[in-house]
């Protein structure tokens, strides 16, 4: 028990150590994809820094050593940390819904002496660490059994019932699904994962008709865009227009017609990908998203070299909120999937989800640093 109680204390204080060990080239790839970022809200500011691209640069550059500090931390230390982050996450959600602000109908952030912060985006961190502190020492056998997976799955849909009462159903859905890619990672059994899903098309009608009227407006606008093209498909049908006019190679940079002559709705923000691909074209986009998928699979690959269970979960949820993030994103600009307030990650204009992402990544730095620790040891079989 003794040495159990070493394996979480005992602290690493070789700093210089810690800094070379940090995984500069992903650290590389985070600021050219904020640099994207600059780039596009440059243009969709018409051409100038005021109001997005310098906010952009500084957010940043505050998350960059939001991060690296957050990696230099023993993971050990954030294992011991995960059940209270998620406890004060819980509470916030609650706070939010009894004196939160509103906007756009939704009430989603606390209004702190100026600073908007919205608890449901470090919700999705919260509950990675939460859910990778409960598996990481069960044993195959522990994960079979259904009473052991009550507490976890209560953790999931908990915050996933108060981020739909806000109402916000694009965060609330991505929650849920982080939650269900951490059971698959922790190794629940997959017909567990069939028994739940299995009644879900039977559903769609009763959630369809107890959804807000503006919900339903996005479903039926996914649906038939063209149906109202000057009022609930507007955004979408400009979305398109502006990608299919940029062609193979854009019009070229501060050239696009449906950014620049305000066609183009939320530019700095939802629809920014939709700007990119206006002025550099499909090959321009497609260089993006290669750029984002480096990011996922480097978060996957520091997983995978990590030596204990925790920080291999951990990168794993953080490598899926990200995607989930670009996945959401990508898939409604293109019409894909109905429009929801999902921001594209280091790209778009927007200080709660940059924040809350970039000490994600700080995180997966402090697995990557520390992927040789010593947890105590797995549950016997």
């Amino acid at each position: 028990m003794l040495s159990e109680r070493r394996l979480w204390r005992e602290p690493s204080f070789d700093l210089m150590g810690k800094i070379f060990r940090i995984n500069w080239l992903y650290v590389l790839l985070l600021c050219a994809l904020a640099g994207v970022g600059y780039t596009a809200l440059y243009s969709a500011a018409g051409g100038s820094p005021e109001p997005y691209a310098n906010r952009h640069v500084l957010r940043f550059a505050f998350g960059l050593v939001l991060m690296l500090g957050i990696g230099m931390i023993d993971i050990r230390f954030i294992a011991r940390l995960a059940w209270p982050l998620w406890a004060l996450c819980v509470g916030l959600l609650v706070l939010v819904l009894r004196m939160g602000h509103v906007g756009k109908g939704a009430q989603r952030w606390l209004d702190l002496g100026g600073l908007q912060l919205q608890p449901s985006e470090m919700m999705k961190l919260a509950l990675i660490l939460a859910l990778a502190a409960w598996f990481h020492r069960a044993s195959w056998e522990r994960m079979g059994n259904p009473l052991f997976l009550i507490p976890p799955l209560l953790a999931t849909l908990i915050p996933v019932g108060l981020i739909l009462k806000e109402p916000n159903l694009g965060t609330a859905a991505i929650t849920g699904a982080l939650g269900g890619a951490l059971f698959f990672g922790a190794g629940v059994r997959w017909w567990k994962f069939i028994l739940v899903l299995a009644p879900m098309p039977f559903l769609g009608s009763f959630v369809y008709h107890h959804m807000h009227d503006y919900q339903r407006a996005r479903i039926d606008t996914f649906l038939h865009p063209e149906s109202d093209p000057l009022g609930a498909g507007y955004n979408i049908i400009q979305s398109k227009i502006a990608l299919g006019s940029g062609g193979m190679w854009g019009k070229g940079f501060l050239q696009g017609t449906q950014g620049h002559l305000d066609f183009l709705p939320e530019k700095q923000t939802d629809f920014i990908f939709t700007m990119i691909g206006e002025e550099f074209g499909l090959v321009g986009a497609v260089c993006v998203i290669g750029l984002l998928c480096l990011i996922i699979l480097g978060g996957m690959l520091i997983g995978m070299r990590c030596r204990n269970q925790f920080g291999r979960l951990v990168a794993f949820g953080i490598s899926c909120n990200f995607f989930l993030y670009v996945f959401a994103n990508i898939a409604m600009v293109m019409g894909a999937i109905p429009v929801g307030g999902v921001p594209l990650p280091l790209v778009s204009h927007g200080g709660s989800a940059m924040l809350t992402v970039m000490a994600g990544f700080g995180v997966l730095m402090s697995v990557h640093v520390h992927r040789d620790v010593e947890f105590p040891a797995r549950e016997p079989s």
